[in-house]
């Protein structure tokens, strides 16, 4: 990579001229630009000066207005949900899931040339801070792209500055974003939590969602129970999913269907030699909770309406499991929420015994800056606020293994140990909640597997009913979650299994995976290639047909086909 005094190049791909944004706009204010290199990267630093003081900013950055040799480029979210995927130069539609603009991307992005191999990496190296994120625009001719950090009217002195980017090249796309994972794992404030083996059980959810009772979770922890100790596997964790509180927010009030509470149902868990797992949303609050009536400025405050900001409704007929009818955020920056979110985890790791926390919706206290959401306390970026709670969530549960979903996936790093990297699991192969998601997002996210954290790809499915797969597809999709060295857990009832499920199962829980590589990335193709790495044995090679007609392709012969 190199820069020539008016423009960054690499493998053809040309990033040039550059326009300094202030909130968005060309700026008239003195910009400073650094350059450092490190090898073969090019650290670059934006700053302003000469501001203002009272003045608020929301964002600093600048604009390739001309970027030449580029044909495809990453579009990376920011949270387990909103996908990761590739799309054409200049195109409106890429090839993302519906409703994804692939114009707007976080953290990072790779590249590709229009000839040759490999990719061109931008990407942020602290994410502790404030979000940064790429805007992509023009056309397929004349693609432009912004590099921003969100401010957020923090307060400042006259001097603001862009969080500092790394841009290099690599001959190949997947090791190329794993090296900028690297950068930000070594500049993180706290070290990534990465387990030393991979987090493997059963979660309650795609099977009794919110039907639970102790009575069929008991039932479920017998079965698995017995399934570990018939086939000898490694199956740590039993989790308990969303049912058992009755409103978001009233954490500590329990469901009548749960008699006992919820500590003698875990200790049970314990006694049965598996680690107790509960969920939780720590940023959601119901309409309809106690907190909420009790305690009504506890939640954001929403800056258009002037009453609480309502991140989630249903107003018609589906009211998911609950009464609630909105979901505010819980406010972290006022003190006495601050003291009872802490009080529940406290309760859940020290009274009841938890060890295992899967805390979801993470991403309702990251969604929105002060441009719409009023704290208690303001002057924090919607990083910092994000981030409040999560080290005080670390705090409390300790050394508890702890699964982000719904979660910011860079702003994680160091506190979570695992992280969801796509949508929830679906019964079907196409569509929003399918197969889908689990192919691309694992795909386009895998390099940070391993060196941000443990990489969640949801559930694996085993059950012959109740969903519109085949039974390769099934195996598929079983073996390529498996593969990918990650979290491996199921919510089927593990008696019910067929003899050849359960086989699968059991063979995967046993398999010594040490992850994965995608040696296409960035190239549209029907065939997906999943290289596995297994310690102390030969890598091998997984094929996946995408499409759903037969496609016909060459192999290696020396390589180990699945």
């Amino acid at each position: 990579m190199r820069f020539d005094g008016q423009a960054f190049e690499g493998l053809g791909i040309r990033l040039g001229g550059i326009v300094p944004l202030l909130d968005g706009e060309p700026a008239q204010a003195q910009f400073a630009f650094g350059i450092e290199r490190d090898g073969e990267r090019l650290r670059l630093l934006v700053k302003v000066s000469d501001l203002d003081p009272t003045r608020e900013i929301d964002s600093i950055g600048i604009r390739f207005e001309h970027i030449a040799g580029m044909s495809r480029y990453l579009r990376h979210g920011y949270q387990s949900w909103d996908g990761s995927f590739f799309a054409d130069a200049g195109t409106l539609a890429g090839d993302g899931p519906p409703l994804k603009a692939p114009t707007l991307g976080y953290a990072a992005t790779a590249l590709l040339p229009s000839s040759g191999d490999g990719a061109v990496v931008l990407g942020f190296t602290r994410h502790d801070r404030f979000q940064s994120r790429f805007r992509f625009g023009g056309t397929a001719e004349a693609p432009t792209v912004s590099v921003e950090t969100l401010w957020d009217r923090v307060p400042h002195d006259g001097s603001v500055a862009m969080e500092p980017l790394i841009l290099f090249d690599g001959p190949n796309v997947e090791e190329a974003l794993r090296d900028w994972a690297r950068i930000v794992a070594a500049e993180s404030p706290l070290p990534p939590r990465v387990p030393d083996r991979r987090v493997t059980g059963w979660c309650s959810w795609y099977n009794l969602y919110a039907a639970i009772t102790e009575e069929n979770l008991l039932e479920h922890l017998a079965a698995a129970r017995a399934f570990r100790d018939d086939y000898r596997v490694p199956l740590d964790i039993f989790q308990i999913d969303d049912g058992f509180t009755p409103e978001m927010g009233d954490w500590l009030e329990v469901k009548p269907q749960f008699p006992r509470g919820m500590k003698p149902l875990l200790d049970d868990v314990r006694a049965a030699g598996f680690t107790p797992g509960l969920w939780i949303a720590p940023f959601m609050v119901g309409n309809r909770s106690r907190l909420y009536r009790e305690h009504p400025d506890w939640v954001v405050a929403d800056r258009r309406t002037g009453g609480p900001l309502a991140q989630m409704t249903f107003y018609g007929e589906f009211r998911w499991h609950k009464r609630s009818e909105e979901y505010y955020i819980l406010d972290v920056t006022h003190p006495d929420a601050e003291a009872y979110i802490r009080q529940v985890f406290r309760t859940w790791a020290g009274d009841w015994g938890a060890g295992y926390f899967k805390t979801d919706f993470m991403l309702f206290g990251s969604e929105h800056g002060p441009d719409r959401a009023v704290w208690h306390q303001q002057g924090f970026s919607r990083i910092a606020v994000w981030r409040k709670m999560a080290a005080l969530i670390r705090e409390e549960i300790g050394d508890a293994l702890w699964l982000g979903c719904g979660c910011p996936l860079w702003a994680s790093v160091g506190l979570v140990d695992a992280v969801r990297i796509g949508r929830d699991v679906g019964v079907t192969w196409t569509g929003e909640y399918s197969a889908e998601s689990l192919l691309r997002d694992q795909v386009s996210r895998n390099h940070g597997a391993g060196i941000l954290w443990q990489a969640d790809p949801d559930c694996v499915l085993l059950r012959d009913r109740f969903h519109e797969l085949s039974d390769d597809q099934v195996t598929l999709l079983a073996r390529f979650a498996a593969y990918s060295g990650g979290v491996l857990m199921t919510s089927d009832k593990l008696d019910e299994l067929s003899p050849e499920r359960a086989a699968l199962f059991a063979e995967l829980l046993r398999q010594p995976i040490a992850g994965c590589d995608f040696p296409q990335l960035g190239h549209s193709a029907p065939l997906l290639e999943q290289r596995v790495r297994v310690e102390d044995e030969a890598d091998f090679i997984h094929r996946l047909n995408l499409t759903a007609e037969p496609v016909a392709g060459l192999l290696p012969f020396s390589s180990r086909i699945e």
